[in-house]
């Protein structure tokens, strides 16, 4: 597959979803001959499938993208081809950015109509802002004003994104009212308003752990529906969803390949649910959990970080010592507590289990 490149001609680091599987959605747009609301490239079920993962009639693959419950995704697409807005919640780790850009560039495809929560986000990233130089030479009109994600989505009749809306300040969040409501962007200063044709709709994510600056007034949430993106199911779904991950990214960097690695990924995968649930695997050991998220994100980066030593310090092939510093790192953040419950952990379970000795060493070098 060709990678997309910039305008500087080189080749994107991370491609948008659209330009990454532009295949794939190609596909299931010559294969889709269900419905599909106004504006959709794709039906809700190949918005589905591509999420989900399948073969078509001409036999070709679609990779899935999210591995979870199938209701979870189609309840999110129904939410979509309604005019009631999606908000992805879940503990960090939990892929709502991910879900929410494929999601984006399946149905319109175009997944970069996105703002970017932060305690700083001010109105205009939501509404419109201006062009000041304009605004000063002619005063207010069409050409001085710069149009939001949000607004070019309603003028476009396409998915606009909010990640991370919890961290948006209360009163910036609630211009999100008006426009998921009344599907009407008021423009005061030139007397206008612009009005959401269809196919628009928005989805935002939201953590449900760190609360993020503002909680979500009533009058919001009510705007939303909303779905829960819970952790995988068992470690076979974590190991899978980790290997893919790393897999994508070990090919944009030219990393080895992660069947290589696949011994030393479901090993991390299992000391973080250990840690996260607090028990082991078999059940008979109970463990304390650090203050940290262990996301399946967090995994994610531990192993890419492991093959990339792997390939410039090592053999190429993934070892302990490649993981150790990666997942102390993710399991110590509180330098005090945090340490504490790793090195109980590495001696009452790590240093009993059987295959895992050099694992146990590893650990123990980067752990003073």
């Amino acid at each position: 597959m060709t990678m997309p490149e910039n305008s500087t001609g080189a080749q994107a680091l991370r491609p948008h979803a659209e330009d990454a599987f532009a295949h794939e959605l190609k596909a299931l747009a010559a294969a889709d001959d269900r419905p599909r609301p106004a504006r959709w490239k794709l039906s809700p079920w190949a918005v589905a499938t591509y999420l989900l993962g399948g073969t078509l009639d001409d036999g070709t693959v679609i990779t899935p993208k999210y591995v979870g419950p199938r209701r979870i995704v189609e309840v999110a697409v129904t939410t979509l081809a309604t005019d009631r807005a999606l908000l992805l919640l879940g503990v960090p780790g939990t892929a709502k950015t991910w879900v929410s850009e494929h999601l984006a560039a399946a149905v319109s495809g175009d997944s970069t109509l996105l703002v970017q929560g932060t305690a700083g986000t001010p109105e205009e990233a939501i509404r419109y802002g201006w062009n000041y130089a304009r605004l000063l030479a002619h005063g207010p009109s069409r050409d001085a004003l710069v149009p939001s994600p949000v607004m070019r989505a309603m003028a476009d009749g396409m998915t606009a994104r909010v990640e991370e809306l919890t961290r948006i300040p209360a009163d910036v969040q609630d211009t999100l009212i008006t426009v998921l409501s009344e599907k009407t962007l008021p423009i005061p200063e030139l007397g206008e308003e612009v009005q959401a044709v269809r196919g628009f709709n928005l989805i935002a994510t939201a953590n449900d752990r760190d609360r993020g600056v503002n909680e979500l007034s009533s009058a919001l949430r009510r705007r939303f529906n909303t779905v829960v993106l819970p952790l995988p199911a068992t470690a076979d779904a974590e190991v899978d969803i980790v290997a893919r991950r790393v897999d994508q990214m070990g090919r944009a960097l030219d990393l080895p390949a992660v069947p290589e690695g696949l011994e030393e990924i479901r090993r991390v995968v299992t000391v973080f649910r250990e840690l996260r649930d607090g028990v082991t695997a078999d059940g008979r050991t109970k463990v304390k959990s650090p203050s940290g998220t262990l996301s399946t994100a967090e995994a994610i980066s531990v192993v890419t970080n492991g093959l990339a030593l792997a390939a410039h310090f090592g053999d190429g092939v993934l070892r302990p010592s490649d993981m150790a510093a990666g997942i102390l790192g993710a399991v110590v953040r509180d330098p005090a507590a945090d340490k504490v419950v790793w090195q109980e952990y590495l001696e009452t379970v790590v240093r009993e289990r059987d295959g895992w000795k050099d694992f146990y060493r590893a650990c123990r070098e980067v752990t003073v």
